[in-house]
């Protein structure tokens, strides 16, 4: 990994690190947007925390900052909608423009492009409504997982493995208020990869006892194993890193992210989907991998930051 660039906190100026939001994910976003505060503090930057609420223009109003830590999970943070407006304000700000921000939120969106790049990911399908499960049962079977389009933390998505489930599956998927596909089921290994500053971080597997990795896998659950090393051999690590590399920069993704990624029982990598504004709590992923490196908490914070400049 790089050295840092920025050996004085004062080269920062007034840092506002912005989380909360309305989004579905707000609660994990205000976790987040804590721990990066008090990181920032620690680090002696002048920093100041806002809660953008469902206003990031008024939230920012008269704040007389220099810069942004961006750490809004979801829709209205991280979908190119807070990009535009700190565009506009002439704010710097830490991660993806708003052209990737947008088309990464939009888990079909990517895939197609993906596809587009001749890189792996699952097939799918989209459901626009309830009478589409017979066409997709047909092209996809069982099992399958459905899932938003537009939503992180795994808010929203179930598994199927008959068609009562894949229709109750859709009925909940769909309240997000967007679109909706089901997915073919990787039966596999499940691995993640963080990107700082265009080099890959090393590879952790994901072992949970529940039937996906999901939103209580994630954030609550205690039983979740997180395996970093991650069992493959050199080479294979290395050909991840490569591959997550490549979706990444793909989808002009900038600064830092997450890819994610199964590998199935024929040893195929297959491209799950990608995150601009990975979660940075204590069980979030990117720190767990940067440690694995020897960059601490506070650390990558002000790495995260420096892509600000």
């Amino acid at each position: 990994m790089t050295p840092v660039k920025v050996k004085d906190p004062a080269q920062f100026g007034r840092v506002a690190v912005l989380m909360g939001g309305c989004a579905a994910e707000k609660e994990v976003s205000i976790n987040s947007g804590t721990a990066v505060f008090k990181a920032l503090k620690r680090k002696n930057v002048d920093v100041i925390v806002v809660d953008v609420g469902d206003n990031p223009l008024l939230a920012l109003e008269n704040k007389n900052i220099d810069r942004v830590f961006n750490i809004i999970h979801g829709r209205g943070g991280e979908d190119g909608v807070l990009q535009a407006l700190l565009e506009i304000m002439k704010l710097p700000y830490t991660g993806s423009g708003v052209m990737a921000s947008a088309l990464t939120m939009d888990k079909l969106k990517t895939k197609l492009c993906w596809r587009g790049l001749g890189l792996p990911t699952p097939e799918w399908f989209l459901l626009k409504h309830i009478d589409d499960v017979d066409a997709c049962i047909k092209k996809l079977d069982f099992p399958v997982i459905v899932k938003p389009a537009k939503e992180g933390s795994s808010l929203g998505m179930s598994k199927a493995g008959n068609k009562q489930q894949l229709l109750t599956a859709f009925s909940e998927a769909a309240k997000y208020d967007c679109d909706v596909y089901a997915e073919s089921w990787v039966q596999g290994k499940e691995y993640t990869i963080g990107v700082l500053e265009g080099e890959a971080l090393p590879v952790i597997r994901l072992e949970t006892s529940h039937d996906f990795y999901d939103y209580d896998a994630k954030y609550k659950s205690n039983s979740t194993k997180y395996h970093c090393p991650c069992g493959l051999s050199s080479e294979e690590e290395k050909s991840l890193q490569q591959l997550a590399l490549t979706a990444y920069e793909g989808v002009d993704v900038k600064g830092w992210g997450r890819v994610d990624v199964f590998i199935d029982t024929d040893n195929n990598a297959q491209l799950i989907e990608v995150n601009t504004v990975p979660g940075m709590t204590d069980h979030s992923l990117v720190p767990m991998a940067a440690a694995k490196s020897g960059i601490d908490f506070d650390e990558l914070v002000w790495r995260i930051l420096e892509t600000s400049l």
